[in-house]
């Protein structure tokens, strides 16, 4: 489980096809203290686990299902990535729930700047528009974030200056596509309601 604050920017060092699908291999400094082997880590809101670290970065093995539902595939050397580490007992819950579970990919529409923010759009990704609602949580690249805008085609979402420096976001322009998350609860609350229907 995440938390959707991204605690560093992660530089991708290496790529390698393997059996299972891609071996990941990410430099960082911060977000390897403390993690070992077989940690969880959310990279640009995939969970990975980790099969190898050294002092400068971490690997982990992506799968065929995994590079086919994220945008971990467009990766090359050098791409950025949002990197958190699980959350542990003692952590402050500073965004919401988030699993590193991708639900769809979505294209930013649009990039406005708004005061010392800046107002981005996306499309809406198919099947997922009962998920999303105004005022509620959504991850986009492991970042937790909140509807301020919904129609039936596009969601905005206000980004401070904040995380636009400490996160891929503040780089990314139209056309680039993010990884999205919809919120847990959403799920859980369209479940328990269609089994009461049933």
């Amino acid at each position: 489980m995440f938390t959707g604050v991204i605690e560093e920017i992660g530089t991708v060092r290496h790529i390698a096809q393997v059996a299972s699908g891609m071996r990941l291999e990410v430099a960082a400094s911060h977000a390897i203290e403390r993690l070992e082997v077989d940690d969880g880590i959310n990279v640009s809101g995939v969970r990975l686990t980790v099969v190898e670290r050294d002092d400068r970065g971490f690997a982990s093995d992506v799968t065929v299902e995994t590079l086919s539902r994220s945008t971990l595939g467009s990766l090359s050397r050098g791409s950025h990535v949002n990197l958190e580490r699980a959350l542990s007992a003692d952590h402050a819950l500073g965004g919401h729930f988030v699993q590193g579970h991708v639900d769809a990919t979505s294209k930013l529409i649009d990039w406005q700047a708004e005061g010392e923010g800046s107002r981005l759009r996306f499309g809406i990704p198919k099947d997922f528009a009962r998920y999303i609602a105004l005022g509620g949580y959504i991850a986009l690249d492991g970042v937790s974030l909140t509807v301020t805008k919904l129609t039936k085609t596009y969601f905005e979402i206000a980004m401070l200056p904040d995380a636009a420096q400490h996160t891929t976001l503040g780089s990314l322009r139209p056309g680039g596509s993010v990884n999205v998350e919809v919120d847990l609860l959403a799920k859980y609350v369209e479940r328990i309601v269609r089994a009461k229907s049933g």
